[in-house]
């Protein structure tokens, strides 16, 4: 389905063929907003092979453009979906992005509850923009581990620019970009209760505990989709 100009993935994850390589992304309006002013991120997006809707706001926007009601798909749903299946297949998972502490905390957590997934993880040096070097020591990294799934969490749009400009030289069959879901899963940062998911409020308390970085999505991007909607709505955009 196609949403304010991208090809929205709306079927359930069990609809997803894991054995062709491919690249599954996820959007919200803040991301949609942000592809706006970033050509690469644009791109990185438009070409997912699978773009999920990790958002209340492109839920909405399906249902008031499209009439057409569908779920919201988040990063840790996906995550969870993608974890079941590899530990099903004795498969290998490869982590990349966070600090060392939340990755042995990922690498500890993937242990207890997938006892039958090989993983291991790498921790990138802290940087705007990685240099010619450290893009080859992340790769031989993750080639050298050759992953079936490879989850990259490095906040957007970074994690999914940095995919898009190297997948042509990494070993996966499954790459994901899903950021703040490493946290979440380690238990260094508390997802919100399924109280406030259900009601479509998931970001409110993760606002209210990190204003100072969250308030830009929620008080400028949120308000900036709902025009772009708006106008989609009208067909004063295609």
């Amino acid at each position: 389905m196609k949403v304010m100009g991208y090809n929205i993935f709306t079927d359930q994850l069990e609809a997803i063929d894991l054995k062709k390589k491919k690249i599954i992304n996820t959007i919200n309006p803040h991301s949609y907003i942000t592809a706006k002013s970033d050509l690469v991120f644009r791109k990185a997006l438009h070409d997912s092979d699978i773009l999920i809707p990790d958002g209340s706001g492109i839920v909405l926007a399906a249902k008031q453009i499209n009439n057409q009601s569908i779920e919201k798909i988040a990063g840790a749903d996906l995550h969870q979906f993608l974890l079941s299946k590899m530990n099903e297949k004795s498969g290998k998972v490869f982590y990349m992005g966070a600090s060392q502490n939340t990755l042995n905390k990922i690498e500890e957590r993937v242990h207890k509850e997938y006892p039958n997934i090989i993983v291991e993880s790498y921790s990138p040096p802290f940087k705007e923009k990685f240099l010619q070097e450290d893009n080859e020591i992340i790769i031989n990294k993750i080639n050298n581990f050759n992953p079936e799934v490879l989850f990259i969490g490095m906040t957007a749009p970074k994690q999914e620019k940095w995919l898009y400009e190297h997948k042509d030289k990494l070993n996966f069959k499954i790459a994901s970009s899903i950021g703040a879901v490493f946290d979440f899963y380690a238990g260094t940062v508390e997802r919100p209760s399924e109280f406030w998911i259900n009601l479509h409020l998931e970001w409110l308390p993760r606002l209210l505990k990190e204003p100072k970085r969250l308030w830009r999505r929620n008080f400028v991007s949120t308000p900036l989709f709902l025009v772009d909607m708006l106008l989609y709505k009208v067909n004063l955009k295609k």
